[in-house]
């Protein structure tokens, strides 16, 4: 077989082993319990240790922007809504300083 054959065959089949162990290990994670719970607060706890460390660092900018998308994301509960106005404000204020 030409080589060239068998790398795209071995990049396949690693493809197809990615979403295949995926996918199984996906299935096996549980929907109720501690651990389900514990899981679903994963997303917004990594957000805002990521948050807090870029505040932790930045200046009145960053600060003002983060404020900015806070009030934005408490008034409209809009998460794309808070993304464009918080990127938009330290775009702005980036600029302006």
């Amino acid at each position: 077989m030409d080589e060239k054959l068998l790398v795209i065959a071995g990049l396949a089949l690693g493809t197809f082993a990615i979403r295949v162990g995926g996918y199984l290990l996906g299935a096996s994670i549980p929907t109720t319990g501690r651990w389900a719970s514990g899981l679903k607060a994963l997303p917004g706890c990594l957000i805002a240790a990521l948050l807090a460390v870029i505040l932790v660092q930045g200046n009145p900018s960053e600060w003002a922007a983060a404020t900015v998308a806070l009030v934005v994301a408490l008034s409209s509960r809009s998460l794309p809504l808070t993304m464009l106005s918080g990127v938009g404000a330290i775009w702005l204020l980036r600029s302006i300083v």
